[in-house]
C-alpha cells in the first residue's frame, strides 16, 4: 500500500479571503441566460428568447430565411443542420419535407421549394419540444460553445466571451474576410489577449473595432448599435465580468437586466 496522502491544511480566514476567487464563464447557467437575452435584443428586440423557436421571416440580407432563437438561415447551411437534427431525432416531423428544399437553396437567398408553407410549418415546429432542444443543441454546438472556448483560451472574462459569441452568431466562423475568425486577427493585429500578456481592455477595444468594421461590410449589419451603446457600454465601465445590472440600447431601445 502506498504512502498516506498528506492531508491539505485549511487556509486561515486571512488567507482566503485574499484569494482571487474564479472568474465565472459565460457558461455558467446565469450568465448564459444574460447572453441569450443580450443577443435576443438585438436580433428580435425582445428579452424573451425563449419566445424566438418560432420566429421566421427574410429580412432580406440575402441568406434567406432566418429564423429561431440565434438565426438560422436558409442560405447558410446552419437551418439545413437545424433540421436534419430536428429529424434524425423525431423522423417525419412537420419539417422534414423540406430538406431538399433546403439542401437546394443553401448558399443562395431563394424560398424555391420552401413556400408558401415553410413558415407555417416552422412555427408549428416550434411548440414541439424537441424541435426546441434541437435549437437549443445546434446553437451550442455551433455558435456558444466555440466562442466561449475560444475566449478562454484568450483569457478573457465573461464579456470577452460574450464579444466573441455576439460575433460569431452574426458573422459565422467561415474563411471569408468578416467571419469570427478573421475579426478576431484583425484585433490581434493591434492588441495582444490576456493569455498572451496583454491588457484585457485594450484588447477587447480592439477586438470591438474590429467588429464594427466587419459590419459596415454589409449592409444589413451597418447599424453599429449593438456594440456602440451595449458591449462598448459594459466595457467601458468595467463590467468585464458581465454582472448585472445591466443597462444597454440597441437600435435606439432600452433594455434592462436586474
Amino acid at each position: 500500500m502506498g504512502a498516506l496522502a498528506a492531508t491539505p491544511l485549511l487556509a486561515s480566514p486571512g488567507e482566503a479571503a485574499t484569494r482571487p476567487l474564479a472568474a465565472v464563464g459565460l457558461d455558467d447557467p446565469a450568465k448564459k441566460e444574460i447572453a441569450m437575452k443580450l443577443v435576443s435584443s438585438a436580433e428580435n428586440s425582445s428579452l424573451d428568447w425563449k419566445a424566438q423557436y418560432q420566429y421566421i421571416e427574410d429580412i432580406g440580407d440575402g441568406r434567406g430565411y432566418t429564423a429561431g432563437i440565434i438565426g438560422f438561415c436558409s442560405g447558410t447551411g446552419d437551418m439545413l443542420d437545424l433540421v436534419q437534427l430536428y429529424t434524425d431525432r423525431k423522423p417525419g416531423n412537420v419539417l422534414a419535407g423540406y430538406l431538399p428544399a433546403l439542401r437546394r437553396v443553401n448558399g443562395t437567398d431563394s424560398h424555391s421549394g420552401l413556400d408558401p408553407n415553410f413558415p407555417r410549418d416552422w412555427r408549428r415546429a416550434a411548440q414541439d419540444t424537441a424541435f426546441q432542444q434541437a435549437q437549443n443543441d445546434e446553437r451550442d454546438r455551433v455558435y456558444f460553445n466555440p466562442a466561449v472556448r475560444q475566449g478562454k483560451t484568450d483569457g478573457l472574462r465573461a464579456l470577452g466571451q460574450f464579444a466573441y459569441y455576439d460575433a460569431i452568431v452574426m458573422h459565422g466562423d467561415g474563411d471569408d474576410p468578416t467571419s469570427f475568425r478573421n475579426i478576431r486577427k484583425r484585433a490581434l493585429r493591434s492588441a495582444k489577449p490576456p493569455a498572451q500578456g496583454g491588457n484585457e481592455t485594450t484588447y477587447l477595444n480592439a477586438f470591438l473595432d474590429a467588429r464594427v468594421w466587419a459590419m459596415k461590410q454589409e449592409e444589413a449589419h451597418s447599424d453599429t448599435s449593438r456594440v456602440d451603446t451595449a458591449q462598448r457600454v459594459f466595457l467601458r465601465n468595467g463590467n468585464l465580468d458581465l454582472n448585472p445590472p445591466l443597462d444597454w440600447k440597441v437600435y435606439g431601445d432600452s433594455y434592462h437586466i436586474g
